[in-house]
């Protein structure tokens, strides 16, 4: 497959069957395996390992020794921080009750998408059947049982919403409420996001 424009290291490992947009970089002894789409101007730090068929949009940035695997798709402009874990089984076994080792066919597949914008800190882990909303913020060491909404700041084990960020990463502060909507401020530069009235009453609970 013509690569043009692709800066992969010696030492990686690519599929021939997968996709890598223009202007991305793909650095020491990652590995990617077949049918994986990745999209332009990603850049994946050194050990990252992309499990078959993934999903990456643009300009996504994937630091050290983070692992991805099936069923993950990641939206545009996501960060993923050292060593964070994306699982797929919500029930994992190396063997059946029987004795004999598990085979493909013996697990349910779960599925992670983590939408445009959001952020994962060093170390989170994020299990199966999770969407991770826009511009969401994750604390490092979180493990990210339950969806996360857009904006929502989370971090924990289990993680739970503790505010709201704005895409600049600084944490909004209460505006003007309108109806069921807090008109949410961010200090930094002045941006107002609208946040459901009972998540932002929900995060400020916590």
């Amino acid at each position: 497959m013509t690569r043009e424009h692709v800066r992969i290291h010696p030492t990686a490992e690519v599929a021939e069957s997968a996709q890598i947009g223009a202007g991305t970089a793909i650095w020491h002894q990652c590995q990617i395996r077949p049918d994986v789409q990745i999209g332009r101007n990603c850049i994946f730090g050194k050990g990252v390992y992309v499990d078959f068929g993934v999903k990456i949009g643009d300009n996504v940035k994937v630091q050290n020794y983070v692992s991805i695997y099936h069923g993950v798709e990641i939206e545009d402009g996501v960060f993923i921080g050292p060593h964070v874990c994306f699982t797929n089984d919500n029930l994992p076994r190396a063997i059946n009750p029987d004795g004999t080792l598990k085979s493909a066919d013996d697990w349910v597949l779960g599925r992670i998408l983590i939408k445009r914008g959001a952020a994962l800190g060093a170390n989170s882990t994020i299990l199966p059947k999770v969407v991770i909303g826009e511009w969401a913020m994750v604390g490092s060491g979180s493990v990210v049982t339950r969806d996360v909404p857009a904006y929502g700041l989370v971090y924990g084990n289990p993680a739970r919403l503790h505010g709201f960020v704005c895409p600049c990463g600084r944490r909004l502060q209460a505006g003007a409420i309108a109806g069921e909507v807090m008109r949410a401020q961010c200090p930094a530069c002045g941006a107002e996001i609208a946040i459901p009235l009972p998540l932002w009453q929900q995060g400020s609970s916590e």
